[in-house]
């Protein structure tokens, strides 16, 4: 069965347009609830990004849960794997994420997590849908008795606690000392979290984007939005700059040339280490969408490798089957399993800026290493719901084949919709960028058509 509302990363969309809506979130809330409950859950640890809406939705998602009776922590803005984290540190059952990630301040998404700090499976998605639709189209809701509702409680510590957690991943015989780092917060979730973990950890640190407004959180800024963070290097001096999204699942890096390194780059780099370090399990994981260069570089180190789906939660599934431990997508969404369940920004570059440390080389050089194939993507909005019969129209198929049939065997052709925006991705990928484009540019003109 598809599933109607969870896409590849919780429910997502635009506040106050169906179904980012006060009462969607107080049904969703219900019907996890009672599928959580009926498992034994207790209690669900609430957190949410800097955006505005998030009061709102939070209020609405602890009143359903409560409903449900189920108890709710509250523990305000706080990067999305803190919550995971945090999820099993205060024993509580589930966790609940009120974020849209990297996505502007008008849309908000709500997403979930087990106690084991991974995204709920297909089968719970299925069963949650099942009770949401019986809520919303049969006002079927019901409220346990007044004596069995949700207790709700604030925990004031929670950020110390990830802070410190943070830090227990950096090597103990290392330190930041003589390190100039520029950290671009995206006016997110962890403006008070990642500056203070580098800080602790002796880096001399300029922090940008960490006065959040509720409405400039990706404003322009983060991991979509390097421009800032490159001239921040520069203008400084730094060794390096480090950027989060507005959840901190997201990183990319700049170096002290002003030069990105992306999320393919960073795997690139934690593969290398570990193999040079005697402790790679297997090889690494990246998605459909990982640059060719990074699939040469590894298998010039004899490391295998493997393309998921698009979407964390694939990754972590073939993680999971092959028993490997790294893996990832470009956007930066890195993970590595012998530190965290989930994609953890602030894990993520601890583990990048040991691996240079490591090497007493720069950032620059260490991922030097790795040379990748021009990439273009291009995204076509959609005006309608209708992605999979846009793809499979006669026309765009043969847009592609024309395509392939350019690129021979110098490229690659990749057409998919997104799970978490009314978007049609088209990427081309080969040895020369002109062709890159021109072709990228043909496939597109046929799916806008």
């Amino acid at each position: 069965m598809s599933r109607k509302y969870f896409g590849t990363d919780g429910v997502r969309g635009k506040v106050g347009t169906f179904p980012i809506t006060p009462d969607f979130a107080m049904k969703l809330g219900w019907a996890a609830g009672k599928v959580l409950a009926s498992t034994g859950t207790k209690e669900v640890l609430i957190g949410k990004d800097t955006r505005s809406s998030g009061y709102m939705f939070e209020s609405a998602m602890q009143a359903g849960l409560s409903a449900a009776g189920v108890n709710v922590a509250l523990i305000g803005p706080m990067p999305t794997p803190a919550v995971a984290y945090l999820a099993s540190t205060f024993r509580a059952d589930a966790g609940v994420v009120i974020s849209a990630s990297h996505n502007p301040f008008y849309d908000n998404g709500i997403k979930f997590f087990s106690n084991s700090g991974t995204k709920l499976n297909d089968q719970q998605e299925l069963e949650i849908e099942a009770l949401l639709d019986q809520a919303l189209n049969h006002n079927a809701m019901e409220c346990v008795s007044s004596e069995l509702l949700g207790k709700v409680r604030r925990i004031n510590d929670a950020a110390g606690r990830y802070i410190e957690f943070c830090k227990g991943v950096f090597a103990k015989d290392l330190t930041l000392a003589g390190l100039k780092i520029v950290v671009d917060s995206a006016n997110g979730a962890a403006y008070h979290i990642a500056p203070n973990v580098y800080r602790e950890l002796g880096a001399e640190v300029i922090s940008i984007n960490d006065k959040p407004n509720g409405t400039n959180i990706n404003e322009y800024c983060g991991a979509t939005h390097l421009d800032s963070l490159q001239t921040a290097v520069m203008v400084h001096e730094a060794d390096l700059g480090i950027a989060m999204d507005g959840d901190a699942d997201r990183v990319m890096f700049v170096d002290h040339n002003g030069r990105v390194v992306d999320g393919d780059q960073i795997l690139y780099i934690l593969a290398k280490s570990a193999k040079q370090q005697g402790t790679m399990t297997g090889g690494v994981v990246g998605t459909l969408m990982s640059n060719l260069g990074l699939e040469i570089a590894l298998k010039e180190m004899d490391i295998p490798f493997k393309r998921a789906k698009v979407g964390d939660r694939y990754v972590v599934e073939q993680l999971k089957q092959t028993g490997w431990r790294i893996g990832g997508e470009g956007s930066g969404h890195i993970l590595h399993l012998d530190h965290a369940s989930t994609g953890d920004a602030v894990v993520a570059s601890l583990l990048v800026l040991q691996a240079v440390l490591q090497s007493g080389q720069s950032l620059a050089e260490v991922v030097s290493g790795m040379k990748k194939l021009p990439q273009v993507l291009l995204n076509v909005r959609l005006t309608a719901n209708n992605a999979d019969e846009i793809i499979a129209s006669a026309a765009v198929k043969q847009a592609v084949i024309e395509a392939e049939a350019v690129l021979a065997d110098n490229g690659r052709v990749l057409l998919r919709k997104s799970g978490t925006e009314p978007l049609i991705r088209v990427m081309v990928e080969s040895t020369d960028p002109e062709m890159s484009l021109a072709q990228a540019e043909h496939i597109a003109k046929a799916v806008r058509a």
